[in-house]
């Protein structure tokens, strides 16, 4: 589950660098979620201050037409370093080096590729419209960044609810069936 948490959490970095890691330390303050030792800063107060304000910042300079083409160039490397970060604080590892290992792997890389991906499409976007559906780019990727990063912390929790309601469902439909098996009357 941890490793799911941080590659989830990691690929949200490849949409927007800051606000997955805003909502992974909201998540460990509100103590959906725990970090691996070492790792308890992103929930602090400070920490969460800053990631917010960054948070804004990123979020309003995507929507500056001349801006969000700079600032995918430097979110690439940044997403890798962010999406490490972000997995490797969740992966319940006690090792340091293979916690690192795995982390850039499975969390830079799936940031990386997130974001090598809305790169392609904001240039591409870009070179067609001369810039004018970018707003609308930076909107979906908006959108996506701050849901798909409340869905990763919020995902094993949904998937406990539903597996005990369909428990439920088959504990009742088997009590249902005996139930009409012992008061149906004996045929003489």
């Amino acid at each position: 589950m941890s490793a799911c948490l941080g590659v989830g959490l990691a690929a949200c970095c490849g949409f927007r660098v800051f606000v997955p890691m805003l909502i992974a330390g909201i998540g460990t303050k509100l103590g959906l979620i725990g970090t691996m030792g070492g790792f308890e800063w992103i929930s602090s107060w400070p920490a969460l201050f800053l990631l917010g304000v960054a948070t804004v910042v990123e979020l309003g300079a995507y929507y500056i037409p001349w801006l969000d083409n700079a600032l995918d160039t430097i979110a690439g490397p940044t997403a890798i370093v962010a999406g490490t970060l972000l997995s490797t604080s969740y992966l319940q590892i006690d090792s340091p080096v293979l916690d690192w290992g795995l982390g850039l792997m499975l969390g830079g890389g799936s940031a990386g590729l997130i974001q090598a991906g809305t790169s392609l499409l904001r240039l591409g976007s870009t070179a067609t419209t001369g810039g004018l559906a970018n707003p609308i780019v930076s909107t979906t990727e908006n959108a996506a960044s701050f849901g798909f990063s409340i869905l990763a912390i919020l995902l094993p929790l949904l998937t406990m609810v539903i597996l005990f309601v369909i428990l439920i469902y088959i504990a009742s439909r088997l009590l249902n069936r005996r139930r009409v098996t012992f008061t149906k009357p004996a045929k003489p």
